[in-house]
């Protein structure tokens, strides 16, 4: 292995598997950039970023910059005297001068299959539309939106129990070891750059609260993809009785009798869709403990034969 002087571009706790894996393989990590520090939790207090906190319980030098199109910030990234930068959900966008300045170049860890899933969403995007499949791409970054050649590339299945949290620590600590690869191949010169295929461009858009409210309207297993993929944000929800009920767990039920969509099947929390039904297996009210369907139905005016609104 070559030790290479590296800067670690990334903020979220998908970045932290790539940043300890490099520090472990023995790389010199100089810098590392994150997202600025932020108000989080209950509390709203400001707060550093995963990857920020863990460089800092490590020694290692931290920057937040809140653009890199500063002349001084470029100039300072420069002055680093980088083989190669490494990003990993970083948040910034890189400007040219920014990814000229390594002898290497600047190496991205992306969740997806490129093309497929390029952008801000692609562990939940891939279970929201029904992929078999996805995986982690090193890609060398240019300036395009998830555009370079790739590296390395592997693949990763798509169960049809996968939640997004699940998929996010399996491409993290998937991401952490083929980066590592990367940069031995890079350093060796034995790893040459692919360009991305044409055909199968496909592009992950930034998530919304809106996207988490249940329309009934639709099939049961466009619903179960919906609650699979976003728990924990921006999280899945119905009204009922002007309240806002959260569901973080789903199962299809295809032999359910037939009824309005939104129609209250049972005492367990069956509910009517497109095509059938899903039984709510678990649920959460506002200020309170998650519990099953029947649960919650014990707790709550919410009577067989109801019909919850869509949107």
């Amino acid at each position: 292995m070559t030790r290479l002087r590296l800067a670690y571009m990334g903020t979220p706790d998908f970045a932290v598997p790539g940043l300890a894996a490099l520090v472990e393989a023995g790389h010199e990590v100089a810098c590392v950039y994150s997202q600025p520090p932020r108000p989080a939790g209950r509390g709203h207090r400001v707060q550093p970023s995963p990857v920020h906190r863990f460089a800092e319980a490590r020694g290692i030098p931290v920057r937040t910059p809140r653009t890199l199109r500063a002349p001084e910030e470029q100039e300072a990234f420069r002055a680093l005297g980088l083989d190669v930068a490494v990003v990993a959900a970083y948040g910034l966008i890189l400007p040219k001068p920014i990814l000229e300045a390594p002898r290497l170049g600047c190496v991205n860890v992306h969740g997806s299959l490129l093309p497929r899933w390029r952008g801000a969403a692609p562990i939940q995007r891939a279970i929201l539309e029904g992929d078999e499949e996805t995986g982690i791409t090193i890609m060398q970054m240019d300036e395009g939106l998830d555009t370079g050649a790739m590296l390395l590339r592997e693949a990763v299945p798509i169960g049809p129990r996968t939640t997004a949290s699940d998929l996010h620590d399996v491409l993290a600590d998937l991401g952490a070891e083929l980066v590592v690869r990367a940069l031995d191949g890079l350093a060796a010169g034995t790893l040459p750059a692919v360009p991305q295929p044409a055909d199968g461009v496909t592009y992950a858009a930034k998530l919304n609260r809106d996207e988490g409210r249940i329309d009934w309207t639709r099939p049961m297993a466009a619903i179960d993809r919906q609650v699979r993929a976003l728990d924990p944000w921006p999280g899945v929800w119905f009204e009922a009785g002007g309240e806002r009920v959260k569901v973080l767990a789903v199962e299809p039920v295809p032999d359910a009798p037939r009824a309005r969509p939104g129609t209250v099947l049972d005492d367990r929390l069956t509910i009517a869709c497109g095509d059938g039904a899903v039984r709510a297996v678990r649920v959460q009210r506002a200020g309170k403990a998650p519990v099953d369907g029947a649960a919650f139905l014990r707790g709550f005016r919410l009577p067989e034969g109801g019909v919850l609104a869509s949107p």
